[in-house]
């Protein structure tokens, strides 16, 4: 049962020509007004699970006074092995996790950061479980090359919840206790009516997309591309390049001053997350094209001052990573007391532009504005 949260079933990542986006349902002949799209997403989840597990609503995911005294006397501890440390996103997940922990009465061992070598992620789960944690909350660099080490977590009886991304053959309810995301298809959707409402529903761009088998970044790049497909079709995809890292922002940084070296008169350019959209940012300076609209995912500190600023980034969908971790921590604790958890949880997308951007970071980090946001944000 999903309480205030509208959920919408949708397809998977792969899979999903053919599906119309929100507020694409409506007649092919009919215009699409970008902010009425916008703002319905707020009430709306759009993304399916990994594995095409319906989503459920956080405000489901609770623990009754009695399941946290008994939590409380386990002594249980937790390891968090991450993909990558060093960006706003990851941090405001640890910042949830840690806190959550802490009223949890769970004690954090280790923390990791793989720096999205799948590799090392490896030896990190390896010697996180000589600790042998209660529990294991990471986000698999590779879902292929790290399952046979997060299996051998499941197999020392380790409580596993995941971020984003699932390793291969593993299942919910099975080896792990649930995957917890934001709904990165509304936020790929998200991004294209923000694009469409910069551009006033006309014009070329391009597209800088993750070629990395990451379901959370592949339904970014599909939600993006069908909304603006099948809504706005006096927009041209005219340039697509795919960027693998670890320089993201490098990457994104070349494909996009190829695109407009190529394409000098482009009118906008979406990147996956807001590394990549720094990297653009760089591009359309040196390119001496101020004009360009840029964008993205993820509430970062230059895209956030960008945006405030007017600045190149004109808006974005936003992820809750903080509120990620808060759930992700509580869903651990069920697998500690045997409790049924959901497969599946995501957090509503949230479109940030100008105009909402100091009350969109609270939302996102659950923490004042940093001084040179606001000072950003009032002209200063």
């Amino acid at each position: 049962m999903v309480s205030n949260t509208r959920i919408l079933r949708r397809g998977t990542a792969i899979g999903l020509a053919g599906v119309m986006t929100l507020a694409g349902a409506a007649a092919a002949q009919d215009p699409v007004d970008p902010a009425a799209a916008l703002a319905e997403l707020e009430s709306t989840v759009l993304s399916t699970g990994p594995s095409g597990e319906a989503p459920t609503s956080a405000s489901e995911v609770v623990l009754t006074d009695e399941e946290l005294a008994a939590v409380a006397e386990m002594g249980a501890t937790a390891a968090i092995i991450l993909h990558y440390g060093g960006n706003d996103w990851s941090q405001a997940q640890v910042a949830g996790l840690r806190a959550t922990f802490e009223e949890l009465g769970v004690e954090v061992i280790s923390e990791t950061d793989a720096d999205f070598s799948a590799e090392t992620q490896v030896a990190d789960i390896e010697n996180a479980l000589v600790l042998d944690p209660s529990i294991i909350v990471s986000i698999p660099t590779d879902p292929v090359a790290t399952s046979a080490a997060y299996q051998a977590a499941a197999d020392q009886g380790v409580s596993i919840v995941f971020m984003d991304n699932v390793p291969a053959d593993f299942v919910a309810g099975d080896n792990f206790v649930s995957v917890v995301s934001a709904d990165n298809y509304g936020n790929g959707v998200a991004a294209a009516h923000l694009m469409a409402q910069a551009l006033d529903g006309a014009g070329d761009i391009g597209v800088i997309f993750h070629d990395a088998d990451f379901f959370v970044t592949r339904q970014r790049y599909d939600a993006f591309k069908a909304t603006i497909e099948e809504n706005y079709p006096d927009i041209t995809i005219a340039e697509e390049q795919g960027i693998i890292g670890p320089d993201f922002a490098g990457e994104a940084e070349t494909a996009a001053s190829a695109f407009l070296t190529r394409n000098p008169d482009l009118d906008g350019i979406w990147a996956v997350w807001d590394v990549p959209a720094e990297g653009v940012m760089s591009a359309a300076r040196a390119a001496d094209n101020e004009d360009l609209v840029i964008t993205t995912i993820d509430l970062g500190l230059n895209a956030a001052i960008a945006i405030a600023e007017g600045d190149l980034i004109y808006g974005l969908g936003a992820q809750r990573p903080f509120d990620q971790g808060v759930n992700e921590a509580k869903l651990a604790v069920y697998g500690l007391l045997d409790k049924e958890a959901p497969a599946y949880v995501a957090l509503n997308a949230l479109p940030v532009t100008q105009e909402n951007i100091l009350e969109a970071w609270e939302i996102v980090y659950h923490a004042p504005p940093p001084e040179e946001l606001v000072a950003a944000a009032s002209g200063e």
